[in-house]
């Protein structure tokens, strides 16, 4: 699959509730949108070209995306936008596994599951990305989504791949939990 159209997006929060951070949030979203050979064909059970193609396009997108955070990835989440010729499940297919294993190769490693969202949309849709930390899904502080809307894309025969990454938690975090200087990396939990 070819990536027909890329869009970026890159956030950089630096004062919140009007304390300013040693060390700003930085977010960077990367959309890759493909062709989707399945948009507007009958109902096909088997959609493993869609999970074996979904390696090679993480590649590019997450890789853009750590390339434009410009710092280590501490957390990361995954969604697709599916054009209303096609099915929710096509986006679900391209962010299997498979997908994940190159989105944590592509970050420089992660233990923990990859959250993401799917959905059905065109031109116009807005999606929220959840965020959690790449190596222990209990650390609060890295609980966070990033929003995004896309105006031109996907067209109905389309589908928007969505890679974020950050550079911390949020700002001002002080709800519990594990903290990072905590994590042990083993179970993707802890």
């Amino acid at each position: 699959m070819d990536i027909v159209k890329t869009v970026s997006f890159i956030e950089e929060t630096v004062v919140e509730a009007g304390r300013i951070a040693d060390l700003p949030l930085r977010k960077v979203a990367v959309v890759g949108v493909v062709q989707n050979p399945f948009a507007g064909k009958p109902y096909a059970a088997d959609l493993s070209s869609l999970i074996d193609a979904s390696p090679a396009l993480c590649e590019q997108i997450a890789g853009e995306a750590t390339r434009l955070l410009g710092a280590p990835v501490e957390s990361y989440g995954k969604a697709a936008i599916v054009g209303f010729g096609g099915e929710q499940e096509h986006g679900v297919a391209l962010l299997t596994t498979v997908f994940g294993n190159a989105f944590r190769d592509a970050v420089g490693g992660g233990v923990a599951w990859i959250s993401s969202a799917t959905k059905i949309g065109g031109p116009g849709t807005s999606i929220d990305v959840p965020l959690a930390h790449k190596d222990a899904l209990f650390v609060r502080s890295h609980y966070d989504a990033f929003s995004l809307t896309l105006h031109t894309a996907p067209l109905p025969d389309q589908i928007a791949i969505i890679c974020v990454v950050a550079s911390r938690g949020r700002l001002n975090h002080r709800v519990g939990g594990i903290a990072k200087d905590e994590i042990d990396g083993k179970d993707g939990l802890r």
